[in-house]
């Protein structure tokens, strides 16, 4: 899903050159951080430790800890996979002296943790002792991270292609194509489960696509991103936080500004709400809750798609995805602060503190854990 160079190039000449003036965008500050006047203790700092994040990679890329409740998992974009337990003690190291791009897929009972390259080398290590297992080259560069499931480990290409590779051997065991537009953001949705025997797929031109995960097949596919504007740019459409499946339903926001509720054993769509958004939703009995690409936060009914209340304190602080963390929605934003919401009412309840731009929060097993983009992996413990 990468943006053609030549393309953007003059997209944008497009959009800031009029009558032989230039245009300058308009520039938003970060919104300054108030007080909370009642702190709530919610999660205890665990361990922090860094990793290289040396390369320009790390700027544009959302790396993702690999974590089975454990044992972690982390790579940095300058080429280097590190292991660790919980207890924040390394278990191994190693240097593929090559770029990163993808993060870190990690599967606890097949001992796999598989990461991508610059040059589109896929790599999988034991991540017992830090051997690799094997490794294959693929034909175009792989932005997220993995899916490993039913002995596959199933990747999303940014050059719209998906693969499903064997997970003993990494022969590529089929791909599935699909529509790339000439202009779109820098990355992809992570593929996630729809079911046991389905993958479920995000595409550049806004599309969701359920594929069967032993042949490839594909079973269906859905509009979620609707193009509009007069542009190019305008008109991007890319879905590229992972959909969320939870009791049944489907919820999934695009760049273009559609969040949409669809029930799966109907088929039917539930909702579509206008909502701009490169995150992962996050969700609740009541509530689907997501930041935009100005920096709100957006809670609405999981029923009904009626917005429940919206929090702007935030603002233009480039946030990262929302994450439920017991009864409480974290969000990290640009400075490593990860803020504490109330889903009821949106309030600001708590505050940690990481260090570098936060672009991606994980919660599995009571533990809240995230990478930033100078490379300190955190790991907090739930306490309520």
């Amino acid at each position: 899903m990468q943006v053609s160079k030549i393309g953007l190039l003059c997209a944008a000449v497009a959009l800031v050159s009029a009558c032989g003036k230039t245009i300058k965008p308009e520039v938003h500050k970060p919104t300054k951080l108030t007080q909370i006047a009642e702190s709530v203790s919610i999660v205890e700092p665990v361990f922090q430790t860094s990793i290289n994040n040396r390369s320009k990679l790390a700027e544009v890329n959302r790396f993702e800890v690999g974590f089975d409740g454990q044992q972690l998992v982390v790579a940095g974009s300058s080429g280097n996979v590190e292991s660790y337990n919980i207890a924040g003690q390394k278990l191994w190291e190693a240097d593929l002296k090559e770029d990163i791009v993808g993060g870190v897929a990690f599967d606890g009972a097949s001992q796999t943790a598989v990461v991508t390259t610059k040059s589109a080398r896929v790599i999988a290590f034991n991540s017992a002792d830090g051997s690799i297992k094997w490794q294959n080259k693929i034909d175009g560069t792989v932005l997220a991270p993995a899916l490993i499931h039913n002995n596959r480990v199933i990747l999303s290409g940014n050059d719209g292609i998906m693969y499903g590779l064997s997970l003993q051997t990494g022969d590529t065991i089929w791909q599935f194509a699909t529509q790339s537009p000439s202009i779109s953001v820098r990355g992809t949705a992570k593929p996630t489960l729809l079911n046991n025997q389905t993958a479920l797929l995000a595409s550049a031109d806004g599309r969701l696509h359920g594929v069967d995960i032993e042949s490839g097949i594909p079973q269906w596919n859905r509009r979620v991103g609707v193009p509009t504007g007069a542009s190019e740019i305008q008109r991007m459409t890319d879905i590229d936080g992972t959909p969320t499946v939870d009791q049944g339903q489907l919820f999934a926001v695009s760049y273009s500004g559609q969040l949409l509720a669809a029930d799966l054993a109907s088929g039917q769509v539930g909702f579509i709400q206008d909502a701009a958004s490169r995150n992962r939703l996050a969700v609740t009995n009541d509530a689907v809750i997501t930041t935009t690409l100005d920096g709100a936060v957006k809670a609405f009914s999981r029923q009904s798609g009626d917005l429940l209340w919206e929090n702007n304190d935030l603002a233009y602080r480039k946030l990262s995805n929302p994450e439920r963390v017991g009864n409480y929605i974290a969000i990290g934003d640009l400075e490593g602060v990860v803020h504490f919401l109330s889903p009821q009412d949106g309030r600001i309840v708590s505050r940690t503190q990481s260090k570098g731009a936060i672009n991606k929060l994980t919660f599995v097993n009571g533990y809240l854990l995230t990478q930033t983009q100078s490379g300190q992996v955190s790991v907090w413990r739930q306490l309520r």
